[in-house]
């Protein structure tokens, strides 16, 4: 490997052998990189990453894919000849070659599974039979199993001759002649123990596993729970079907997130990067929710037509819509943000929404009273300093402000702790209770609390 050189010197170095046409120096050049450089040159000159991906060592070429976006990837298989598409796919591991496929339209799918040597395609087909989500789309089937009658030399001797097909030799399972899982061992214990010892002197049958049909989440908690670097998958008679290491986690919770977070802003989750996607197709996933969104907030325009007859005779209520409305979706935004990732975290469950309901009662009662009092601070100073003059009646105005603010911002808080909890027990995805659907839910209530408090206070005196 040579040294790492400057991205900036990388650039021009390929730009200057991509002028010359010199292959034979793109090729050694680029086998010289490191994995993450050669991806910077990916983003940089997506143009050319059909021909990056060909002149790298087919090991390398495989690093290297597994690491790109989806949309990068699939345009490189459209551009890339068919010899070396199978060359490309066959080398991918299975998990990975899962990972990419499941994305793709069926038609394509079934025109590339072809490509593959019949070993790997059984394999992809195995995978591809589960359902998506689970961790059986996540495994792969590369591991090192071996016996406990065993000796620990037999152990060694298998590793350096099967080692290098496995997805991660730090971990060695031990199974039973019908393939059921007994346990499994760090390699560390096979490295510091006597050649002659026998791997059922070894085992202590303290081993964590996941189940093929396991919801991927499911996964992600078992390795924050536990410090593990890959974990065996079973099926439901614990026979020993494949493994799921830490990076495929990682890089699964990462595009959760992501797409959690494209969620919570009021948009549909994005398959390809944003600036590579068609502008029809990004106005589609936007469209959907804002129309919606849009919808909802005419039910605010509604309430405040109701109240029209109260706002002509106390115009001084309507300088404070914009507060009282934005307080409360805010609020609400909060709540709904902080639960969504706590349950995303596992730290609620469905039936701790009690627990919430209290809590949210308490913050969203402070939270109301700050702001609440703030706001009636406000227009004591105001009046007094003679910045704005709200009337004869400005001390029933400000303790209107004070009481609706208190009572909006608790029923803010309510509602965006409560709502993630109720879609997740309807089944559905708590990420859409995205901030922007609760404020809008808020606004539509808040009009109505904040009249409600008006009438109470100024009943017979700015209000008939």
């Amino acid at each position: 490997m040579a040294p790492q050189i400057d991205q900036n010197v990388l650039l021009e170095q390929f730009q200057d052998l991509r002028r010359l046409d010199n292959t034979q120096g793109l090729e050694e050049m680029l086998n010289e990189q490191n994995i993450s450089d050669v991806e910077v040159l990916i983003d940089e000159f997506p143009e050319s990453a059909s021909l990056i991906i060909s002149l790298l060592s087919i090991h390398r070429a495989a690093s290297v894919f597994k690491i790109l976006d989806q949309g990068v990837q699939e345009d490189i298989i459209r551009e890339m000849p068919p010899h070396k598409i199978a060359e490309l796919l066959n080398e991918l591991p299975a998990d990975d070659r899962t990972s990419f496929l499941e994305e793709l339209p069926s038609s394509a799918v079934k025109e590339l599974i072809k490509l593959l040597d019949p070993e790997e395609r059984k394999v992809t087909l195995s995978l591809l039979g589960y359902k998506e989500g689970s961790v059986g789309r996540l495994m792969t089937p590369d591991y090192i199993a071996v016996f406990p009658n065993w000796t620990v030399q037999n152990v060694l001797d298998y590793i350096r001759h099967f080692g290098k097909d496995s997805e991660t030799i730090d971990v060695i399972y031990v199974i039973d002649e019908d393939g059921k899982l007994i346990d499994d061992v760090r390699i560390r214990e096979f490295l510091l123990a006597s050649p002659d010892k026998k791997v059922s002197d070894i085992i202590d049958g303290r081993f964590i596993t996941l189940n093929v049909n396991d919801e991927q989440s499911v996964a992600n908690e078992v390795f924050k729970m536990n410090n593990r670097v890959a974990l065996p998958v079973v099926d439901d008679h614990n026979v020993l079907l494949g493994i799921v290491t830490i990076d495929d986690v990682l890089w699964v919770t990462n595009e959760e997130f992501v797409e959690d977070m494209v969620k919570m802003g009021g948009t549909e989750a994005l398959d390809e990067p944003y600036l590579d996607m068609p502008i029809l197709k990004l106005v589609k996933k936007r469209a959907g929710w804002l129309v919606i969104l849009f919808l909802s907030e005419m039910l605010t325009a509604t309430a405040m037509q109701h109240f029209q007859g109260e706002i002509e005779k106390a115009i001084v209520l309507s300088l404070f819509i914009p507060l009282i409305m934005s307080s409360g979706g805010n609020s609400g935004s909060q709540a709904s943000t902080l639960i969504i990732q706590a349950m995303a975290l596992g730290e609620i469950k469905i039936g701790d929404w009690w627990r919430v309901m209290r809590r949210e009662l308490m913050s969203g009662s402070l939270l109301g009273a700050i702001l609440g009092c703030i706001g009636y601070v406000r227009i004591v100073i105001w009046q007094n300093l003679h910045i704005f003059d709200y009337g004869p009646h400005w001390r029933l105005v400000a303790l209107t402000i004070l009481f609706s603010l208190f009572g909006i911002v608790l029923w803010g808080s309510l509602m965006g702790s409560m709502l993630p909890i109720i879609l997740k027990k309807c089944k559905l995805d708590p990420a859409s209770s995205s901030a922007p659907f609760v404020a809008t839910l808020v606004d539509v209530t808040g009009i109505i609390i904040y009249f409600s408090v008006a009438y109470i206070f100024l009943q017979g005196v700015l209000l008939g």
